[in-house]
């Protein structure tokens, strides 16, 4: 099958292919500017800039190494140097920007990402109500929410109509089988009916109904063969995460490619968030440290997601989501945490964008 280019706004995207934006440092200047380059749509995190580069631009620090308060945590000077490095690997293609919702100042780190360039912003982690609001200036950036419901599409469509005159310019349809947090309950996540196969075709009857706006599936696919089902369901794109982090141009350590090299299947499970939603990644050192009560001490410095109230959720989770997703950007096998989709464990050894691109496109043994 040949998949046909993706119009997202104003933005075509050769490859109907979107990488998933993995926060923090996962998915930065190296890994999506080399995906835009490739013809797909690379996308930078916007979470966590703030320790970007051996915490250069963090105005100030604490403890050991953290950036003190969101407006240094999200720091705008770094979000902007990672997308002058990204625009020198890909040029004018065009680029994006994930920003969650549940963000403290979200749409601070909205204006910071069109600032710095952004082509398209993408949104999920909440309902984003207010997010063509985040952008009136700036007509040409695209917004793209991420949903798992066609109810919640209805919704963010009639809001968005009646007060901004606005519609999404493409929407995300993300099953459970991805990476990070998910869009459902704990429980809700194993349901048949809330399955990926399942939700998608709701969603695209929906979408029709506004004016028939691009479907981007996403939540376990991993190769040409899923990326045609999707297509066969009335998706116009795909989004794939986990996959990219066997790339050599990934931004994670090299010990964080490793340790998802190294899982098995069973190393992946689901776990609780400070977020508020559940979470996918490895089974780790870290969480048998929160059940033996001897994880590191909870101590809010950054100040990152509302949900968390202050470290108040952390607490109860035990563990700061910031710190502990810093540590596994760094390699930290002891206290990091490595989000990973439920296919992470198929990945075995670390290739080019440029080669998965081509898999991706013309099949694997293309």
């Amino acid at each position: 099958m040949i998949f046909p280019p993706l119009k997202i706004g104003k933005h075509i995207i050769k490859h109907p292919i979107i990488q998933g934006g993995m926060g923090v440092g996962i998915s930065w200047d190296q890994l999506a500017g080399s995906v835009s380059r490739e013809g797909g749509l690379g996308v930078v995190s916007a979470i966590g800039t703030g320790i970007y580069d051996n915490y250069r631009y963090s105005k100030k620090l604490a403890g050991v190494n953290r950036p003190v308060e969101t407006t240094n945590f999200y720091s705008a000077d770094a979000l902007a140097v990672i997308f002058n490095n990204a625009r020198e690997l890909c040029g004018d293609a065009p680029l994006a920007c994930n920003v969650l919702y549940a963000i403290n100042d979200y749409k601070q780190v909205v204006l910071d990402a069109c600032n710095a360039g952004a082509d398209i912003i993408i949104t999920g982690a909440g309902l984003p109500l207010t997010m063509p609001e985040c952008v009136k200036d700036f007509p040409d950036v695209a917004i793209v929410p991420i949903v798992s419901t066609a109810k919640a599409l209805k919704i963010l469509c009639k809001r968005w109509q009646k007060s901004h005159g606005r519609l999404p310019d493409a929407v995300i349809v993300e099953g459970p089988l991805s990476g990070g947090h998910q869009g459902f309950k704990y429980d809700e996540c194993f349901l048949p009916e809330n399955q990926l196969e399942v939700i998608l075709p709701p969603i695209v009857a929906e979408a029709k109904e506004w004016g028939d706006i691009p479907v981007i599936a996403a939540g376990g696919i991993w190769d040409h063969d899923d990326i045609v089902r999707m297509f066969e369901l009335g998706a116009n794109g795909v989004q794939l995460g986990t996959r990219f982090i066997g790339t050599n141009e990934c931004d994670a350590s090299p010990i964080f490619k490793q340790a998802i090299i190294d899982c098995k299947e069973g190393d992946i499970a689901l776990f609780k968030s400070p977020v508020g939603y559940p979470a996918r990644g490895l089974k780790t050192h870290l969480h048998q440290s929160i059940l033996d009560g001897t994880a590191p001490k909870v101590a809010c410095i950054s100040n990152c997601v509302a949900p968390c109230h202050r470290g108040e959720e952390a607490k109860i989770v035990g563990y700061c989501i910031a710190d502990r997703l810093s540590d596994a950007y760094y390699g930290d096998l002891k206290t990091g945490l490595f989000f990973t989709g439920s296919n992470g464990y198929r990945i075995k050894e670390l290739i080019s964008v440029k080669d998965l691109m081509h898999k991706l496109v013309n099949g694997e043994k293309a």
